[in-house]
């Protein structure tokens, strides 16, 4: 984690001499014409993410939130939850901040697999997601150095980054050298879990309208489910061994199971790893809503009754339909 903070020491010190943060200016571009579009999988799912997470943050936390956005969001933390991926190329250092290589086995270890290609510690998804909440546990510490809008965000975006594949093998980056044809299109194997599935299902399901796939999705968020997600069996305000023994097992049972180089994937393979896509984004949500109200509110009570309100609503709107 003292790599990722000399990173941004440096990125801020250097924004700074240019009379603004440079990720806040870029910000104020990229949100303009980063609104979800059918053909990125990255920006719709990111946003289904954080607007299902919204919908469990308590008001204490909400204003916390609110307080953190850039102005440009507009108090929308779904608006700002691709950042971390418009700023990719600019901050080359966070790239390995997106995912997970393991040795090709279908488990998680994390003094084994969180590390960069140079074998830093602490370079993955799992290492991010504890550093960004241990930096915005400082909210409301005066003598915090840290820039917490941007540690929002990429925290935001990084509880996202749970499809299956960003926890994969490093022989194969994730699914990355796997080329297939999804129906017709030449794809990779990564492209398909990241874009295709998501591009067929709004074509197929939801008249290409996200409003409608995301509010498909919480409907089947059951309080069963919101009590097992928002459970760290850890007793840490985040489970990032869980997340990612989660992402790596559901990437060896649906996403690599019956593929190979050039493989043909279809019908059976679309209608059997949808639902796997469909729960992870609904998983994102409820995590990273637990985890904001961890850090801004730790009033067990008052996200407990939260969570019960939204599910009720779930499902009122399953019985108007």
């Amino acid at each position: 984690m003292e790599k990722i903070k000399k990173e941004e020491e440096k990125i801020e010190k250097r924004g700074r001499s240019m009379g603004l943060l440079l990720p806040l200016r870029i910000l104020l571009v990229s949100l303009i014409v980063g609104a979800p579009r059918a053909n990125a999988w990255g920006k719709e799912g990111h946003f289904m993410v954080c607007k299902i997470a919204e919908q469990y943050l308590t008001d204490k936390t909400l204003t916390a939130v609110s307080d953190l956005l850039p102005p440009v969001a507009e108090g929308d933390l779904a608006s700002v939850c691709s950042w971390a991926d418009q700023m990719r190329f600019r901050y080359r250092w966070a790239s390995p901040l997106h995912y997970i290589n393991t040795p090709g086995v279908c488990n998680f270890k994390y003094s084994r697999d969180c590390h960069n290609s140079k074998g830093e510690k602490d370079m993955c998804v799992a290492g991010a997601i504890s550093n960004y909440t241990a930096q915005l546990q400082t909210y409301g510490d005066s003598s915090s150095g840290y820039n917490l809008t941007e540690s929002l965000m990429f925290l935001a975006h990084f509880v996202g980054d749970n499809q299956p594949l960003h926890v994969g093998f490093e022989d194969d980056e994730g699914g990355n050298t796997i080329i297939v044809h999804w129906y017709r299109r030449k794809s990779n194997l990564h492209h398909v879990w990241d874009v295709s599935m998501i591009e067929t299902a709004m074509k197929d399901y939801y008249n290409d309208d996200l409003n409608t796939m995301l509010e498909a999705i919480q409907m089947n968020i059951t309080s069963d489910k919101l009590n097992q997600w928002e459970t760290c069996s850890e007793k840490l305000a985040t489970c990032v061994n869980q997340y990612a023994t989660e992402s790596i097992t559901l990437a060896c049972d649906y996403a690599y199971k019956d593929v190979e180089q050039d493989s043909t994937l279809e019908d059976d393979y679309f209608f059997s790893r949808l639902p796997v896509v469909e729960e992870r984004i609904a998983q994102g949500g409820v995590r990273l809503a637990t985890i904001l109200n961890e850090i801004f509110d730790g009033s067990s009570a008052e996200i407990e009754l939260k969570l019960s309100r939204a599910a009720r609503v779930g499902r009122a709107r399953q019985i108007l339909l």
